[in-house]
């Protein structure tokens, strides 16, 4: 492949298209013995299937594809982060157009991308938000960074703008906190120029990995007016129980680090697995960067209202050093919501009913304008300052019913994976 390079690269990505080939229930029914989560109505119980890592589902159609449901108006642009073009894609509801709109952000976690995330951002719009939803560079639909193939060409930047024409091998499907974290600022810098976008109200929602780049994102950017981390993953160096050496680790993510520095060893494959934090991952971490990501110690600087919303049987990361940490140093409104029962891909099946419920009535509270339309009664009287270890949730169907049948409910479906 040869390109231009001083900005006028530009890779055509959308050939990646088709129809949703895997759905839910069919990748988890082949499961055998795995943990299990229901496809029903959070309030109802029902026949189960096995809980699914939603990186390993393949086939979700490109932004260039998808069709949105009924009510749903969708679009897909571009932006840019770091000279290298990103996608964002837009839901919003039908008949909003022109409109001003308070406006959330989300991002996938480790391994996934922004399709895996589109049910939630519909619950989304249909609660009133325009929803801004992208991929990180070398994931998805957006490009990734590009590095020469060969030997530098001579003359090299003849041209009076310098671009020059070159082999090059785009780099994908690897993970990088520092390059994703940029991410984030630069899609909240495109969103505020965007006419639909209320610059006063963003709000930033993650989750996994994702979880902690949102606390770090708002720990460094007053642009962002509230956010909702989900199975926060906001310190990853490695730890026992979950990591039985975790000297080890951080020696072998130090070698594979002078690998690369040295030119012995290239940027990890695309989607390679990682099997160094415990499972076994969808993308490879770049050398040693996993262990000096710590976000958890950015918390104190969050000044916005945070809302956590934890598996109670967390099996990847300690909640009690990522989740619970973080939420005790905030300084602004704070509350945790613990789902009960669960472990962490949990979330995006048997409980992502109560999970994405939650988040809209945090941003109910704390992002729509005073008078606008909730999903239930909202107290403006005073901050919430909620405590960061409270028992969890009652099992799905024991809650109480209040404001139940009201605004906007959350709609469970079996194509929803991160």
């Amino acid at each position: 492949m040869s390109v231009e390079t001083r900005g006028k690269f530009r890779l055509a990505r959308w050939a990646r298209g088709g129809a949703l080939a895997l759905a839910f229930s069919a990748a988890a029914s082949a499961a055998v013995g795995q943990k299990t989560v229901s496809l029903q109505d959070p309030g109802s119980r029902a026949p189960e299937v096995a809980a699914v890592d939603p990186a390993t589902v393949q086939g979700l159609p490109s932004s260039r594809t998808y069709r949105p449901p009924e009510g749903i108006a969708f679009k897909a642009t571009d932006f840019i982060s770091e000279n290298v073009r990103l996608t964002a894609q837009w839901f919003y509801a039908a008949g909003a157009e022109g409109k001003t709109l308070p406006t959330v952000i989300m991002a996938h976690g480790w391994g996934t991308t922004a399709a895996n995330f589109r049910e939630d951002a519909v619950e989304l719009a249909r609660a009133g938000y325009l929803v801004m939803l992208f991929d990180y560079r070398g994931w998805g639909d957006s490009d990734g960074r590009v590095m020469l193939a060969g030997a530098q060409p001579v003359p090299r930047g003849s041209a009076a703008d310098g671009a020059f024409t070159a082999p090059v091998r785009e780099l994908r499907g690897y993970i990088d906190p520092g390059e994703q974290s940029e991410d984030w600022f630069n899609a909240i810098s495109y969103a505020a120029t965007q006419p639909m976008v209320d610059a006063d109200r963003i709000g930033l929602r993650g989750s996994d990995l994702s979880g902690g780049y949102v606390i770090y994102a708002a720990a460094h950017d007053t642009r962002v007016k509230a956010l909702v981390s989900q199975v926060t993953w906001a310190d990853l160096r490695p730890s026992k129980p979950y990591q039985p050496n975790p000297a080890r680790v951080v020696a072998e993510g130090d070698a594979a680090a002078s690998r690369i520095a040295g030119g012995q060893a290239a940027y990890p494959a695309d989607r390679a697995r990682f099997a160094g934090l415990g499972p076994a991952l969808v993308g490879a971490p770049v050398g040693n960067k996993l262990p000096r990501w710590t976000p958890v110690d950015e918390a104190a600087g969050v000044t916005q209202p945070a809302l956590f919303v934890l598996a109670e049987k967390e099996e990847l990361f300690s909640n009690t050093f990522n989740g619970r940490l973080a939420c005790e140093r905030v300084q602004g409104p704070r509350k945790m919501v613990i789902l009960p029962k669960i472990t962490h891909y949990d979330i995006y099946g048997l409980e992502r009913g109560r999970a994405i419920t939650a988040a809209i009535d945090w941003f109910d509270r704390y992002l729509k304008p005073p008078g606008a339309p909730t999903r239930a009664p909202i107290d403006r009287r005073a901050p919430e300052r909620g405590a960061c270890n409270p028992p969890p949730l009652p099992p799905a169907g024991e809650e109480k019913k209040d404001g139940s049948g009201q605004g906007h409910k959350a709609q469970n479906t079996s194509t929803r994976w991160n």
